[in-house]
């Protein structure tokens, strides 16, 4: 009887592992899976952005040419160049947090070890990205908001229309960098409890051998 009860409580307390385990693996194929959703909404939207910049170059040539070579200028054609560089900065963040673009002050963090460099990056989103956002979606929802009431137009005679879209821009890049930073930061997260990374990048499957 003895070893009929101590066999019953090994196999309880093994299904209570497997079943640990188990929702550890499911969690972290959901954060997996999430970190890679995220990097491929940013991947897109970079790549499509960076079109953005050929058009931004031929329109300003285009700009450049008219004005100096016959004299003819339209407002709205010298705005649309300052709006699409507006576009590519805001709007390609989260793609440049993606490829690690952004500028970075290395003082310690080049020399550190791989797990340092995992908390310092997991501290920076917390303590640096996350607060950095939430002041500037706060100091410009009022701002935004109010452009799309009035659907606010250039002040310019001749100048472009649909302010409001562009300025809605900012917004769109406080949703996408702390989205890409979110992701960043479960990555970390998963490098210093050691579990396999999710499979980060695009970019890193192209080096990949």
């Amino acid at each position: 009887m003895e070893a009929r009860r101590r066999q019953a409580h090994a196999r309880v307390v093994g299904g209570r592992i497997l079943n640990q385990q188990s929702g550890n693996r499911r969690s972290g194929g959901f954060l997996a899976a999430f970190v890679r959703a995220i990097d491929r909404i940013n991947e897109v939207i970079g790549r499509w952005t960076s079109w953005l910049v050929l058009s931004m170059v031929l329109t300003t040539f285009a700009v450049a040419v008219l004005r100096y070579g016959f004299d003819v200028g339209w407002i709205w054609l010298q705005e649309i160049y300052v709006w699409m560089h507006a576009v590519i900065f805001l709007v390609a963040a989260g793609y440049t947090l993606l490829h690690d673009g952004h500028v970075r002050v290395d003082i310690f963090y080049r020399t550190a070890s791989e797990r340092a460099k995992a908390w310092i990056n997991l501290l920076g989103f917390v303590f640096f990205l996350v607060p950095t956002i939430a002041a500037i979606w706060w100091s410009s929802w009022p701002y935004v908001r109010l452009s799309w009431q009035r659907l606010e137009v250039s002040r310019e005679a001749g100048g472009m229309h649909g302010l409001f879209l562009l300025k809605t821009a900012i917004l769109m890049f406080c949703v996408l960098l702390v989205l890409q930073g979110l992701a960043f930061a479960v990555r970390n997260l998963f490098a210093l409890v050691r579990r396999p990374d999710p499979d980060t990048t695009p970019h890193d499957r192209e080096m990949g051998p």
